[in-house]
């Protein structure tokens, strides 16, 4: 049974369309060039009831991600350099590295779980594991969670 105020992370393909069309007329709203729901709803295709159903159940997760301590979990090719590049690629985009542990490899994967500080100036979370999961040897990067 799902409890009452559970939260979820989903990347944005798994989002239903009218929840990205509820985020989209919300951010219509905010920037003050619409100021009526009729019209934002009208705009991004969607009726005024399905807003107001979900207006306060959907938010962009970008709006909270800087500034925060992101832990993260990524497989890892065992070979000479790889956690340079990830250490490399998390100073480029002015991470603050807190706490790092890698495991003993198991048939040439290992796993490095991370806890860094995402800064201002960090740029999105999506971006830096966009980055991350790009480089030769990275396997995947999931985000276990986020203070």
């Amino acid at each position: 049974m799902i409890e009452k105020g559970q939260y979820y992370v989903l990347k944005e393909k798994a989002v239903p369309e009218v929840l990205l069309k509820v985020i989209e007329a919300k951010r219509l709203l905010d920037s003050g060039k619409i100021t009526s729901v009729q019209e934002a709803t009208e705009m991004v295709g969607i009726s005024r009831s399905s807003f107001y159903k979900y207006k306060d159940d959907i938010f962009p997760y970008r709006e909270t991600q800087k500034g925060k301590t992101v832990t993260m979990v990524m497989q890892l090719d065992d070979k000479p350099g790889i956690l340079s590049v990830v250490s490399r690629v998390l100073a480029e985009h002015k991470v603050n590295v807190l706490t790092i542990h890698q495991s003993i490899p198991i048939n040439g994967i290992s796993s490095l779980t991370l806890s860094a500080d995402l800064l201002p100036e960090s740029g999105e979370l999506e971006e830096i594991v966009n980055s991350i999961e790009s480089q030769s040897g990275v396997h995947y990067v999931k985000v276990l969670g986020k203070e």
